[in-house]
Formats: C-alpha cells, sequence, structure tokens
C-alpha cells in the first residue's frame, strides 16, 4: 500500500535556479552530513535533495525518482510512507508522546518488550533472554550491550574482566566504546587514543578464505584463532561481539553460520558472554527473522536497532538473560545500571516497532523474503563473469560485489581511482542509490522492491561499473 503526501512547503524558485539547486544551496550553508568529507560536495560527491518516499523510491524536489536500494543506510524495511507505520505513529502522538520510563511506565514499551522476547532467539537448554533495555539508537545499544558485561563482572567482585573480543574488520557503531570494539581504519584510527582496549579475533570471512578453503573451513580456522585469544586471555574478558553471517560497514563480508556456533561454544568455555549485533543484519535481512537463528545459537546479549521500527523513528533495544538481569539486583544503586538516556523508550518509537512486528505477522515478510532473495541471486549472477567483479556474495536480501581490476585473480583497483565513488554518480545519475564501500556495491533494498525496480538495479549495477572504469581509463590510461 502506498498513501498519497502532499509536498513539504518550499520557497518560491529564483529565475534561473532549479528547485533541488536551490535546496543544494541551502543545505550547504547550514548542515554539516555525517559520514562525509564536507569538501566533496557538490561536485566530487552529488547532494541528493528529497522531497518524500514512496515505497522503495525516494522522491525529488523536481518530482525525480531515484531507487532506495540500500534502504536508507539499511533502517527501511516495507518501503518509505508506510501507512500502517504512519497511522500507529499518529495515533500514539494523539495521546502519549513521551515520558520518562525511569519510575514511569507506558503500554508501548511494554507490550513491545514482551513481543521482542516471544519472537528473540532461542537454544534449547539454555536460559532464554528475558529482559529489554531500550535505548536510542544502535550505537547506543552497543554501548548498553558492553556496559551490561563489564559492570556484571564486577558486581560480582571480578575485577580482571575488562576486555572485549571483537572480529577483524567488524563495525558497531561511532560512540567510544562502539568504536573501540570496531576494527575498520577509516573509522577507528583517529580515535584510537580514547578507546578501551579490545582484542581483535581473525574474521571468518568467506571471500578472505584460501584457495580450496570452504565456508566451513574458514569458519573452523577463524575459531582456532578466537580459541588461542580467549586462552592467552584468561580470565580477561567479559564479552565477545560479533556482527552474526555479514559483517555489514566492513565490506559486507560474508561467513558460515557454523562460527556461530564455534564462537558460542568457546565463549562458554570461558565464561565470556557472547553478545550478537543484529542491528543491521535482523527483521528478516538474512532470511529469518534473526540472521543467529540460522546457526540454532542465542547470545546472552542482543543488540536490535534500524528496521526495529521498520525505519520510521530511531529506536534500540538490548535484550539480555535473567541472569544478567540479576546480577544488578542489590541494595546498593553502584551495583545499579545507572544508564540512561532521555527518549529511552519512547511511545512513538515503541508503536512503530508494535506496528512492524504486526506487518511481520500479517504479510509473511519472511516467506516473500525468501523469494526476493532468490530473483535477487538470479539477477546477480551474470556479474560473477564480470572482468571488473571478484566476488558476487549474498546472505537473504543483502548482496554485495567486489569491484577488482581483474575479476578472475581479485587484483584491487588502485584505492586512488576510487571506481566505487565513480560507480556511485553514474548510478545516481540513472536513478538508483547505492552507496558503496570503497570499492564494494552492495544491494540491500527495501522489503517492498517489485520487479521492475530490482531490473533497473541489476542493469544499472551493471552499466555503473562499466561507465567507472571506463572513466577511470579515460582519466588515468589504465586501471591500475
Amino acid at each position: 500500500m502506498q498513501n498519497t503526501r502532499h509536498d513539504p512547503p518550499m520557497l518560491a524558485e529564483p529565475a534561473g535556479t532549479s528547485l533541488a539547486a536551490q535546496w543544494r544551496q541551502r543545505d550547504l550553508a547550514v548542515l554539516w552530513h555525517p559520514c562525509t568529507q564536507m569538501r566533496e560536495h557538490p561536485d566530487t560527491l552529488p547532494l541528493l535533495p528529497i522531497a518524500r518516499g514512496e515505497g522503495a523510491w525516494l522522491i525529488g524536489f523536481d518530482g525525480s525518482r531515484t531507487l532506495d536500494a540500500i534502504s536508507s543506510w539499511w533502517t527501511n524495511l516495507f518501503g518509505h510512507a508506510e501507512p500502517r507505520l504512519a497511522a500507529a505513529i499518529a495515533r500514539q502522538a494523539s495521546t502519549l508522546e513521551h515520558v520518562i520510563l525511569a519510575g514511569c511506565s507506558h503500554a508501548p514499551a511494554v507490550e513491545l518488550a514482551e513481543k521482542l522476547l516471544a519472537i528473540a532467539p532461542r537454544e534449547p537448554d539454555r536460559a532464554p533472554l528475558a529482559k529489554v533495555f531500550y535505548a536510542d539508537n544502535g550505537s547506543a545499544g552497543v554501548e548498553v550491550a558492553l556496559k551490561m558485561a563489564f559492570h556484571w563482572f564486577r558486581n560480582r567482585g571480578i575485577e580482571g574482566r575488562t576486555k572485549f573480543i571483537a572480529l577483524e574488520g567488524g563495525y558497531h557503531g561511532e560512540t567510544l566504546g562502539a568504536l573501540a570494539v570496531g576494527d575498520i581504519p577509516l573509522y577507528r584510527r583517529v580515535y584510537a587514543p580514547l578507546l578501551a582496549e579490545a582484542v581483535f579475533a581473525p574474521s571468518p570471512d568467506t571471500f578472505l578464505g584460501a584457495p580450496g578453503e570452504s565456508p566451513e573451513d574458514c569458519a573452523h580456522r577463524a575459531a582456532d584463532g578466537l580459541r588461542v585469544l580467549l586462552e592467552r586471555h584468561r580470565g580477561e574478558i567479559c564479552a565477545m561481539i560479533l556482527e552474526p553471517l555479514v559483517q555489514c560497514a566492513g565490506g559486507m563480508r560474508m561467513h558460515h553460520p557454523l562460527y556461530l556456533q564455534l564462537a558460542r561454544a568457546l565463549c562458554d568455555e570461558h565464561g565470556v558472554f557472547l553478545v550478537f549485533d543484529e542491528i543491521a543484519v535482523g527483521f528478516g535481512r538474512t532470511g529469518t527473522m534473526f540472521a543467529c537463528e540460522q546457526a540454532g545459537v542465542a547470545p546472552d546479549l542482543l543488540c536490535l536497532s534500524k528496521g526495529l521500527t521498520g525505519g520510521a523513528l530511531p529506536l534500540a533495544a538490548v535484550l539480555a538473560t535473567q541472569a544478567i538481569y540479576d546480577g544488578f539486583l542489590d541494595d546498593s544503586r553502584e551495583k545499579a545500571f545507572l544508564h540512561s538516556h532521555s527518549y529511552t523508550g519512547n511511545p512513538l518509537a515503541c508503536a512503530s516497532a508494535l506496528a512492524a512486528l504486526a506487518i511481520f505477522a500479517s504479510d509473511d515478510v519472511i516467506a516473500r523474503n525468501r523469494h526476493t532473495a532468490a530473483r535477487m541471486a538470479e539477477l546477480a549472477a551474470p556479474l560473477t563473469d564480470h572482468p571488473h567483479v571478484g566476488d558476487v556474495r549474498q546472505t537473504g536480501m543483502i548482496v554485495a560485489f567486489e569491484l577488482a581490476r581483474d575479476g578472475r585473480d581479485r587484483t584491487p583497483f588502485d584505492p586512488a581511482l576510487r571506481i566505487g565513488l565513480r560507480a556511485y554518480r553514474h548510478a545516481l545519475a540513472c536513478g538508483v542509490l547505492l552507496r558503496p564501500l570503497g570499492d564494494i556495491l552492495y544491494w540491500m533494498p527495501p522489503y517492498c522492491i517489485d520487479e521492475d525496480a530490482l531490473r533497473l538495479l541489476a542493469d544499472t549495477t551493471r552499466a555503473a561499473i562499466d561507465a567507472a572504469v571506463h572513466e577511470a581509463f579515460q582519466e588515468h590510461g589504465a586501471c591500475a
């Protein structure tokens, strides 16, 4: 379903200046954009003014349509301006827009927690996730989980458990605690002096596997490396955090579910909490409601955000076991978990999340996603033979294309050529938003994407790669 909306009020257009250009000028006069070298605006990196959204499409002030192939930073599940989410938010806004959650309660927060715990991943013979702590966004949710893990050991009088283990190439957010367990130099390097110490285990990423190595072999090899680190730092680690199945910001690196089973067993052996960051991969992205379900394992702490509200409003939830919760029950306030956000458990966001879960139930979203994912695989398959594609990989509704100077031996392009950025610009000119991760293009569209949009996405991706390589060759004489 799509609803009809009026464009927001706009200033009169100056003679000789397009409305989009006018908005770009106004924007650059006052805004500092995230994850952007602002010097690149407006020439190197085009700025796309958006008036409204409609399903899988972003509509410009001039009426132009751009396919949101990345779900607006992986948040949007059911399409822009989804009327059921909008209606739920509007209903809630008319009764209670916000109330402090410390000492107060409200229906949306309680009902959402009940529903999340009911659908949370479970593992036989393991205590289920039993409590929900709300935060404002994914990074904040990761901070909550890390602090809970550390503080639990401290409450038990175990002082030495001060370190975390994370995966090489992983990403968990931009706040200082979350950044400390991330391993992407572009984001981490500048702030390294401010970060807590973390230990990084080998990634089970199948792309980095040796010739002839199966995905299961990669999982075992990485688990062997994890075992060594846990033994080396015995008694020092309070928790391990990882993104199940797909390391998203690290380049859509994918691994076999077996690794989650091996990591779970090793964490149990060493008395270490296991934290699953399903902020990007949860809520149906990988073919199951939660990615870790494909391994049949459950974490001690589960971080959720992004698609939690269907992408309509910011909200995070951290699900914890009863044992972790009980570790904070004491007469001392110092043993309480005093972490807080002003908008914790915001009723509007919780109402949107409840509506999103209702859509999963009414529309059989997971089954439909599997059908869409199969079609995405068919459309992506021809690019495996492209001379400048070194790898095509897929997990559910996430497809990634590793661009390479020579696709046969995966020789990378010189980063200075910025092939990914060139492809992004060409795709944008064709009406498709493909925001690259370096020289990696990926598809992560809203679940409502239809056949025509999928074909446009596939055709534009190939054309954008061809145009990017041709442009670099024309400017530099060779793609090296």
